[in-house]
């Protein structure tokens, strides 16, 4: 999706202006399903900060509502607005180029969502401010000219990865503790994560490989080829869990940590089969081994939960 020589959202051409957007397609530019990712690492950002859940329990819901139907959304948008040309001749039907979003209501959607995660985020405290503003950053250099980020598949993924799990897992734990600045274990855990969300990106990327190599986006199935990206997503899925699983031996949770090591091997096992075939079973893998890579991070976060804490197993 290459963009153009000036910025797309003030030179590309525009529907026929309706009397109103229809509410349908307003949700359908939030793409509602993305939200369980950031929702899901926030979560887990709570358990891990070792507060109370019952006691906090409206820090969470504003929480939730801050990394999903917030922040989350704004970047869907923001996505949407600056790939219309593009949606434009490949997926006609949807809401901006078709016309159920007119007018600029995208641009001026992703904006209203830009302001109110600034605002919840700075009632939520300092840390979970500072968390919201990198994430709403990495939101519209993603897809906004002229970075774009995700016209490269190393710096987009990561934006993504990072976005979705590290900062919403951050923002969680610093939500529960009043807008402080979470233990170093929890940041630990939270930067691996994200760093494995990179290769979980990644088999996205094995789906449209011949347009994306036509519009000139560069993911790694483009820039490294079929096998070798598939080598690097598995790799990049996996190594960030076994640290995680030495981690945890270290902080004396033996329990946990074999778990985690249980799950990590299930998804080695998956993957094997996967790299037999990456385009035809990336979503395959995408289905089964992300739903046991996100259990892994429950369990991380139950861990670094009783570690911080100070318990040791019996």
């Amino acid at each position: 999706m290459t963009e153009t020589a000036t910025d797309p959202s003030l030179s590309s051409p525009r529907p026929a202006p309706a009397a109103r957007p229809q509410p349908k397609a307003m949700l359908e530019v939030l793409h509602p399903i993305t939200w369980f990712p950031p929702m899901w690492a926030f979560t887990c950002g709570v358990v891990s900060s070792g507060a109370s859940i019952m006691e906090n329990w409206l820090l969470l819901v504003a929480g939730v509502i801050l990394t999903g139907p917030l922040v989350c959304a704004t970047s869907q948008v923001v996505n949407d607005w600056y790939d219309r040309d593009v949606d434009a001749i490949n997926e006609p039907n949807r809401p901006i180029p078709s016309g159920r979003l007119p007018g600029r209501w995208g641009w001026w959607m992703a904006l209203t969502g830009t302001g109110l995660s600034l605002l919840l985020g700075a009632v939520l405290g300092p840390w979970v401010f500072l968390a919201t503003i990198v994430g709403l950053v990495f939101a519209w250099i993603y897809s906004a000219p002229p970075l774009r980020l995700k016209n490269n598949g190393w710096y987009g993924n990561a934006a993504v990865g990072f976005s979705y799990e590290s900062l919403a897992w951050i923002t969680g734990a610093a939500v529960m503790l009043g807008g402080a600045m979470p233990d170093a274990r929890i940041l630990l855990l939270a930067f691996l994560y994200g760093l494995g969300a990179h290769g979980i990106m990644t088999l996205n990327d094995f789906k449209a490989i011949d347009g994306d190599r036509q519009m000139g986006i560069r993911t790694l199935p483009v820039q490294l080829g079929v096998q070798n990206a598939a080598r690097v997503a598995c790799a990049v899925m996996l190594v960030p869990q076994f640290l995680v699983v030495w981690l945890l031996f270290d902080w004396v949770q033996p329990v946990h940590a074999a778990a985690v090591a249980s799950l990590a091997m299930v998804q080695a096992v998956l993957m094997v089969r996967f790299l037999e075939n990456p385009i035809a079973r990336a979503t395959w893998l995408s289905g089964l081994g992300v739903t046991v890579y996100v259990s892994g991070m429950m369990i991380s976060a139950f861990a670094v939960r009783a570690a911080i804490a100070g318990q040791t197993p019996l």
